[in-house]
């Protein structure tokens, strides 16, 4: 996984015009079962990669924190909302809670989330390849192919099996 990481950032770059267009006509039109190949897509990624391997998500890239988000963790925590937020988040320029620091004050050394049980909806979704309705999360989808190796190899997948929208 390291040397997938590693040249990750050059791939996407690579790829960014070709998958912006891509997404870009899936989101103009999408396919009638492509809720359905994005699932089957996913889970076969996802049986053969181990996040566990890679964190990158957690070191460069922050969830956005609902008020169940907070609630839950703070209470894991056994810490008040009101600390939690004091502590940990800060509201950025949409007015969305998101993580003061990066990477995330939660990720271990061995890449495993201390708050995992409980982590936020965003995390547990993350890189939302298998989210229905797929075609409205392109932009999100784009982004995520330059953080996660595994949403890389699925729009590379997604774009051998839907060869009319190259």
């Amino acid at each position: 996984m390291d040397e997938d990481l590693e040249k990750l950032p050059q791939r996407a770059a690579e790829k960014r015009e070709e998958n912006r267009r891509f997404l870009g006509k899936l989101r103009q039109r999408p396919p009638k079962k492509l809720d359905h190949l994005m699932a089957e897509l996913h889970r076969d990624e996802f049986q053969r990669t181990d996040c566990l391997d890679c964190g990158n998500c957690c070191r460069t890239t922050g969830p956005l924190f609902t008020q169940n988000d907070i609630g839950r963790i703070a209470g894991h925590l056994r810490m008040k909302p009101g600390a939690f937020v004091e502590k940990y988040l800060r509201t950025d320029e949409d007015g969305d809670q998101v993580l003061q620091d990066l990477p995330c004050p939660f990720l271990g050394a061995d890449n495993f989330c201390h708050i995992y049980e409980v982590r936020p909806r965003a995390c547990r979704e993350y890189p939302h390849t298998d989210r229905r309705k797929f075609h409205q999360i392109t932009s999100l989808t784009l982004k995520n192919t330059a953080i996660c190796p595994a949403a890389f190899r699925i729009v590379e997948e997604m774009k051998r099996r839907l060869p009319g929208y190259l």
